[in-house]
């Protein structure tokens, strides 16, 4: 019996949703004055951030089954913030607190800052409709 790769791995999904994040965050910085659909891109960017650190333990089990002990830590401690900006963002878009929006933004552009995104990517906008799932939440 042969191997099974699983396509959608979590590294790959992290790698999706860091890119769509980084797409965002300019968008949501080129935004003069909050709108409907600065909500939208500050909601899709606190549930993805908080998608992005539920992947982090998926990764690192494979090292710990082996024994990567400081591999995985260090890969965990690399990622830390991903969970603490997703909820400074998630509390701020919820009371519209735009400057704290503002703030996380730029905390997690800083992060994220060496992500490329090519002119002609495929990624659309997936942050449509974000607010209304995240009030659902």
């Amino acid at each position: 019996m042969s191997h099974i790769i699983n396509p959608d791995s979590a590294g790959k999904e992290r790698t999706r949703l860091t890119k769509a994040i980084v797409l965002a965050v300019r968008e949501l910085a080129q935004q003069t004055k909050p709108r409907g659909e600065s909500l939208d891109l500050a909601a899709f960017i606190a549930m993805a951030l908080t998608i992005v650190a539920e992947t982090i333990d998926v990764s690192v089990a494979a090292w710990e089954k082996r024994g990567y002990w400081v591999k995985a830590d260090k890969f965990r401690m690399d990622w830390a913030w991903a969970g603490k900006l997703s909820e400074k963002m998630r509390d701020a878009v919820l009371v519209e607190d735009w400057a704290g929006v503002a703030l996380a933004a730029t905390n997690i552009a800083g992060r994220l800052n060496k992500i490329t995104i090519p002119g002609g990517h495929r990624l659309g906008r997936p942050w449509v409709g974000a607010w209304d799932e995240l009030k659902k939440r």
